[in-house]
C-alpha cells in the first residue's frame, strides 16, 4: 500500500458524497468551504436526491462523475458508507475522507463496519483519514484545499496540525487564526482506522512548507513505529504534542515495585523524549510553544536576557524564568559599556536590563543590540508596558528589526491597553512572538530550550556486551516448562550473571546447619532471606535479618524464620548471603505497560523505593542516551555524589546496568516485570552487587500487548513520499483543466 497521501491533501479533484442543500448540514459546508476556500480543481457535490448543490450540478453516485475524482469526502450515514466506499472503488478514487460517526467507537456493529471499510480501502489501495472525523485542510495557494465542515478558516503558515479529536480540531483552528499561527495542513483523523500518526509525520516531514509538526493525540496506535518515526522526524523539525489521559489510572497489582511505580503516564512521558518530542501539559501551552517554534531559531543554550521598561514584570519573569530551569545570562563588561552611554542613570544595566518607564523606541535599540551580541545570551526577553507618550508601534518595529538580524530567538511581552493593534501587528509580521504575560513568555523560551535540547539528543546505538544468552534462555525455558512464573532466586542470580550483572555468592538452605556451613564459606557477617511461596517485599514482613555476627546470632535469627514462616510454607529455604552496606542502594526495574509495551526503570532503592518514587522510565530498547538520562536523571544526585564522606557512585557502571538489562529485555521477551532491589552501587570496582531480585515471565508465546481489534491497523508500509514527488504533483496539477462553478 502507497505511503503517499497526495490523494488526500494534493487532490486534482474532490467529490462530496452526501452534499447538502440545506444550510448548516455537513454536507452543505464542507461544498462551501471548498468552493469558498478557492479549491483549485472541479468540486463534485454527490446526493441522489438532489440535482443541484450550491448552483453546482449534482450527481447520483460517484461513478456517474464524467471527470477523474482524486478525493471523496464522505457524509453519509454510518450504514451507507461501505456502499459509498465501493462506489468510489469502482471510480478509481485513491483517497477517502470518512466524516461520518458510527463505527468502532460506538463498538459492537461499528466494529464491524470499520473493519469491512477498511478492508476494502486496501484490496482498492485507498487512503482512509477517519472515520468519525472533521476532515482535512491545506492551505498550499496551489492547493487551497479546506475539505471539511470547520467554521475558521487558518491563515497560511509552516505549522501542521494533527488532531485526534474533531470537536476539538474546530477550536484548534479558531486558536490558531487569532494568535496568528498559520498552519500549512490539518488533519481531524477520528477514529485513525488506516491513516494514523506516524503516517501524517512521514509526509509532513517531506513537505517543504510544513516547518513544525503539532499534534493531538487521544491514542498512538502503534507505539513502535510512531518512535520510528518520530524519532527521524524530529531531528528536522520540532514536534510537540499533547497528549490527552494524564490522570492516574491506578496500576494492577504487581509482584515488583516497578509495576506499582509505573502507570501509563510515565510511559508515554518516556516515549516522548526517547524520540525528540516535546510534550506540553494542554492546548494552551501548545500554542505557547507553537508560536515561539515558528520563527525556526533555536537557541544553543538556556542563558536568557531580559530588557524592560518596568520593573514589576521584569522581576515576575525572572522568577519565570529560573522556576522554568532556565538561567539569566552574566552580561559582559563590554555589552554593559555598550548600553550605559544610553541609558540614564536611574537605568539598571544589571539582567534583568530596566530601561526604566521613559525609555523609547531608540533606547530599547541600543539596549537590544548590545544584548544580542554578548556571546553569553543565548535568549532575549524584551518587555515593554506602554505609557503614553511613548510610541509603542515604534517599539514594536525596534523589536522585529533586531529579531530579523538574529538567528538568537526573541520574544516579546506587550503589556498595558496603550499597546495598540498596531505594534501587535507589527510584531506578528515581523515574525516576533508576543505574549500576555511574562511567565508565558518564560514558558515558551524554555520550549525553544527543550527542543533544542531533543533535536541535538544523540542517538548511538547500543553497544555490544558478551552475554551468554543460550544459558540464560535455558534457566528461562526451565521454569516456563513447569509452570511457574517467577524464577526462584538462584535461578534469577543464574539469568543476571549471564549478562554479567553483578550479584553477591549465595547459598540455599533447608537446615540450620546448613546455613552455618554456608556463613562460614562466605565470611561473617551475613544476612539470611525467607523464600517462600508467595512472600513478595520480604523486608516488609520481616523475612530479610542483616548483619547477623556469629554462630549464635545466626541460630537465633533461624528461629525467628522458622516461627514466622514455616507454617505458611512447610517447604520453605532460607538464602544466605554476606551482608554488606557498603555503598548506595539503587533500584533497577522493568514493566509492561498494556498500551506501550515494555519499559525500565530506575531510581534510588530499598525499603523506601514507593515511597520516595524517585524513579526515572524509559521504555526498551534503551539506547545510551536513554540510559544516561535515566542515571542523571533521579532528583537524589547529591547521593550519588556522595554523602558525609562517602566517595561518589560509579555513574557508568549504573548506564552499564541499565543497558545489559535492556539487551536482556530483548533476548527474553518472556520477562513481564524485574526488580533489581536493592542494587548495592559502589564507588570501587566489585563493590557493586545485585543483592535481590525477582521477575514476573509470561507463560504464553506472545507476551507483547495486543492491540484493540476496534481500531484495525493497516499493514507497515515504506516511505514512498518524498520531496521528489511532491513537486511532480504541483507540475501535475498545473496541467489540470480547472473547472468553473456555474449558475444553474
Amino acid at each position: 500500500m502507497s505511503n503517499s497521501l497526495d490523494a488526500i491533501f494534493r487532490p486534482r479533484s474532490v467529490a462530496v458524497v452526501g452534499a447538502s442543500r440545506r444550510p448548516h448540514q455537513i454536507g452543505h459546508e464542507i461544498v462551501a468551504n471548498l468552493v469558498e476556500g478557492g479549491f483549485n480543481g472541479p468540486v463534485y457535490p454527490v446526493n441522489p436526491s438532489a440535482g443541484v448543490v450550491h448552483s453546482m450540478h449534482c450527481f447520483p453516485k460517484v461513478t456517474a462523475i464524467p471527470g477523474p475524482v482524486d478525493l471523496a469526502v464522505i457524509v453519509v450515514p454510518s450504514a451507507l458508507v461501505l456502499e459509498a466506499a465501493r462506489d468510489c472503488a469502482r471510480k478509481g478514487v485513491k483517497g477517502l475522507v470518512v466524516i461520518s460517526a458510527g463505527f468502532a467507537e460506538v463498538g459492537g456493529a461499528g466494529v464491524d463496519r470499520q473493519n469491512d471499510l477498511v478492508a476494502l480501502c486496501q484490496k482498492h489501495n485507498m487512503r482512509l483519514i477517519g472515520p468519525n472525523c472533521m476532515g482535512v485542510l491545506n492551505t498550499d495557494p496551489e492547493i487551497s484545499l479546506n475539505a471539511s465542515f470547520a467554521n475558521a478558516t487558518p491563515q497560511a503558515g509552516g505549522a501542521a496540525f494533527l488532531s485526534q479529536s474533531g470537536a476539538l480540531g474546530e477550536a484548534i483552528l479558531a486558536d490558531a487564526k487569532m494568535l496568528g499561527l498559520g498552519l500549512s495542513m490539518f488533519a481531524s483523523i477520528g477514529n485513525r482506522a488506516d491513516v494514523d500518526p506516524p503516517d501524517l509525520l512521514e509526509y509532513w516531514d517531506q513537505d517543504p512548507r510544513t516547518e513544525q509538526i503539532l499534534l493531538y493525540l487521544e491514542a498512538f496506535g502503534d507505539p513502535e513505529r510512531f518512535m520510528e518515526v518520530a524519532r527521524r522526524v524530529s531531528r528536522q523539525k520540532p514536534v510537540l504534542v499533547v497528549k490527552s489521559g494524564r490522570s492516574a489510572r491506578g496500576a494492577q497489582a504487581a509482584i515488583s515495585h516497578t509495576g506499582s511505580l509505573a502507570g501509563s503516564e510515565a510511559a508515554v512521558d518516556s516515549l516522548l523524549a526517547q524520540c525528540g518530542v516535546l510534550r506540553v501539559a494542554d492546548m494552551k501551552d501548545l500554542f505557547i510553544h507553537a508560536v515561539a517554534a515558528q520563527t525556526g531559531k533555536l537557541p544553543k543554550g538556556k542563558r536568557v536576557a531580559i530588557v524592560t521598561n518596568a520593573g514589576g514584570p521584569a522581576i515576575l519573569a525572572t522568577d519565570a524564568c529560573v522556576a522554568e530551569g532556565l538561567e539569566m545570562a552574566d552580561l559582559q563588561a563590554s555589552t554593559l559599556s555598550k548600553m550605559k552611554p544610553h541609558l540614564p542613570p536611574e537605568a539598571s544595566t544589571r539582567n534583568p536590563v530596566d530601561l526604566i518607564a521613559s525609555a523609547d523606541a531608540q533606547r530599547f535599540d541600543k539596549a537590544l543590540g548590545a544584548l544580542i551580541a554578548d556571546r553569553n545570551v543565548d535568549m532575549v526577553l524584551a518587555i515593554f508596558v506602554s505609557p503614553v507618550m511613548i510610541d509603542s508601534a515604534a517599539v514594536a518595529r525596534v523589536f522585529a528589526k533586531r529579531a530579523s538580524r538574529t538567528q538568537k530567538p526573541l520574544v516579546a511581552c506587550l503589556l498595558g491597553k496603550e499597546q495598540g493593534a498596531v505594534a501587535l501587528d507589527i510584531l506578528r509580521e515581523g515574525g516576533v512572538p508576543n505574549y500576555r504575560f511574562p511567565e508565558e513568555a518564560a514558558r515558551a523560551l524554555q520550549g525553544l530550550w527543550r527542543l533544542a535540547e531533543l533535536r541535538d539528543r544523540p542517538d548511538d546505538p547500543p553497544p555490544r556486551f558478551q552475554v551468554r544468552k543460550a544459558k540464560a534462555r535455558k534457566v528461562v525455558e526451565a521454569v516456563i516448562a513447569d509452570r511457574r512464573d517467577s524464577p526462584k532466586a538462584m535461578e534469577m542470580e543464574q539469568i543476571l550473571q549471564a549478562y554479567g550483572i553483578p550479584t553477591v555468592p549465595s547459598f540455599l538452605v533447608t537446615r540450620a546447619s546448613e546455613a552455618l556451613e554456608a556463613a562460614g564459606k562466605l565470611g561473617w557477617p551475613v544476612a539470611l532471606k525467607a523464600m517462600v511461596e508467595g512472600l513478595e517485599h520480604k523486608s516488609d514482613k520481616g523475612g530479610v535479618l542483616l548483619d547477623i555476627r556469629g554462630s549464635d546470632e545466626l541460630l537465633e535469627a533461624w528461629e525467628t524464620l522458622e516461627q514466622r514462616f514455616r507454617p505458611l510454607d512447610p517447604e520453605m529455604k532460607v538464602q544466605v548471603q554476606p551482608f554488606r552496606n557498603q555503598g548506595l542502594e539503587v533500584f533497577f526495574g522493568a514493566a509492561t505497560d498494556q498500551q506501550l509495551g515494555r519499559m525500565l526503570a530506575f531510581g534510588v532503592g530499598g525499603i523506601h523505593v514507593e515511597v520516595f518514587k524517585d524513579v526515572v522510565f524509559r521504555l526498551h530498547p534503551l539506547s545510551p542516551t536513554d540510559a544516561q538520562e535515566m542515571v542523571y536523571g533521579i532528583r537524589a544526585q547529591a547521593m550519588l555524589d556522595g554523602v558525609r564522606g562517602a566517595p561518589p557512585v560509579d555513574r557508568q557502571e549504573l548506564v552499564s546496568v541499565l543497558l545489559r538489562l535492556s539487551r536482556m529485555l530483548s533476548d527474553i521477551p518472556e520477562i513481564l516485570e524485574l526488580d533489581l532491589n536493592p542494587y548495592l552501587a559502589g564507588w570501587e570496582k566489585g563493590l557493586s552487587a545485585t543483592l535481590d531480585c525477582r521477575a514476573r515471565l509470561s507463560l504464553s508465546s506472545s507476551p507483547k500487548p495486543k492491540r484493540s481489534s476496534a481500531t484495525p491497523i493497516r499493514e507497515t508500509s515504506q516511505r514512498k513520499a518524498t520531496r521528489k514527488t511532491v513537486k511532480k504533483a504541483a507540475s501535475k496539477r498545473k496541467s489540470v483543466r480547472k473547472e468553473k462553478v456555474k449558475e444553474p
